[in-house]
């Protein structure tokens, strides 16, 4: 039984959840159908991840807009189409708007899964050519300015995700290194521009010298379809940071985040099921479905190895962030150069600051968007979840071959 049965399996009967004990078949391998399915009002139609394992090496893009086609426009969902169960939510949660997914968004062409969220940042043309402007003196995030001299080239390094996750913190963190060039802005090349073409890509890259890395990060490409195919296309060897999280916090955090920009949005635990009385979790809210860590890994296992794929832990980024920086910087084979002598944690904001060891000045600390205090949230659903997201993330720790110790954490606390 491969892991596209099993999480659509789960997915189908989230309000009874039996996680298997083994898996029985590689994350590629084809799964065989099952003798007497579940009835087709409980289980979305049969769905097909990625490509082959082993996909035939496309053709080098002189323009992006020759490898894949206009995404076509988004569509609004069709009524009782939010979801692979009858929503039995009612009241503010079905009065709430939900944008249907734009096909890059999907996790598959023909998933059912059309809700949208707003992102953590909207990335312009103008505000990517203020980036490049501002490029050549303050792009390190804090180091000394450097002369805009060197050549634009594609990355060879990407953080592509995941949202609320802790690819800000990383991406401030290495950009400390004198080896390492990235723009600070979310291009979302690969998901929303894909159709400009790699020599705009390249365009909204800073100069780098020989020896420096050229990287970029956008934490929405994990849960995009197309992104493997397409970053495959342009870099085989590219290196992938994926920042993962504890799927709950994740999610509160997200939801957090979209409240302070729409208050009046329903409640976490409204929008959390479909119907919560049956305990029914909504899996197509975004907020829910980014943290099945292993249905998206899967996409991205059809096209590259898990040896060009570095996991880092958002919970030992806070609490270890030297740590995790030594594993990034040996990862892109850099000089271990960002230590603890680069941070401070600040206990006012809950997370560590940068600072320069060779200097006096207050730490730098990200923006006020970050460290949000989380709304109460029942602890009966925050149980619930829990249980949702455990075969999910036991899936997903014997795909990387890491335990990231959420099930450890929870009984913890």
């Amino acid at each position: 039984m491969s892991v596209t049965y099993l999480c659509y399996s789960l997915l189908g009967g989230s309000g009874s959840l039996q996680f298997p004990l083994a898996l029985q078949e590689s994350p590629g391998a084809a799964a065989e159908p099952p003798p007497s399915p579940p009835p087709p009002s409980l289980l979305p139609p049969p769905v097909r991840l990625g490509a082959p394992s082993q996909p035939p090496a496309p053709p080098p893009l002189d323009n992006a807009s020759h490898g894949e086609p206009p995404e076509s426009p988004e569509q609004p969902a069709a009524p009782g189409t939010d979801g692979w169960l009858p929503s039995g939510g009612g009241g503010a949660r079905d009065a709430w708007l939900r944008t249907p997914l734009a096909p890059s968004e999907m996790i598959t062409a023909q998933s059912a899964l059309p809700e949208r969220e707003a992102q953590e940042s909207s990335t312009t043309d103008e505000d990517l050519a203020g980036r490049r402007a501002a490029n050549g003196s303050s792009e390190r995030g804090g180091a000394v300015s450097t002369p805009d001299y060197g050549e634009k080239k594609l990355p060879q390094a990407l953080i592509i995700g995941v949202k609320k996750g802790g690819t800000r913190a990383l991406l401030e963190a290495i950009r400390v290194h004198p080896d390492v060039r990235a723009v600070g802005v979310e291009p979302h090349f690969f998901d929303r521009n894909y159709e400009k073409g790699l020599e705009w890509y390249r365009n909204v890259m800073p100069k780098t010298l020989d020896g420096q890395i050229t990287m970029e990060k956008t934490p929405s490409y994990f849960v995009t379809n197309e992104a493997p195919k397409r970053i495959h296309s342009m870099a085989k060897d590219i290196k992938l940071i994926v920042v993962v999280r504890n799927p709950v916090t994740r999610a509160i955090s997200d939801y957090t985040q979209t409240l302070s920009k729409k208050p009046e949005i329903p409640t976490f635990e409204v929008l959390a099921f479909k119907n919560r009385t049956l305990g029914l979790i909504d899996a197509s809210w975004s907020a829910i479905r980014i943290g099945i860590y292993a249905l998206h890994l899967e996409n991205w296992l059809q096209y590259f190895p898990l040896s060009q794929i570095l996991f880092v832990s958002g919970e030992r980024l806070i609490v270890d962030p030297a740590g995790e920086m030594a594993k990034v910087q040996d990862f892109l084979g850099l000089k271990r150069v960002v230590t603890e002598k680069h941070f401070y944690f600040n206990k006012t904001k809950g997370f560590p600051c940068l600072k320069k060891p060779e200097d006096s000045s207050t730490p730098r600390c990200l923006g006020k968007s970050k460290g949000r205090t989380h709304p109460r949230i029942d602890p009966d659903v925050i149980h619930r979840l829990r249980k949702f997201y455990k075969p999910f993330n036991m899936m997903f720790y014997q795909m990387t071959g890491q335990d990231f110790q959420w099930e450890q954490e929870e009984g913890d606390k």
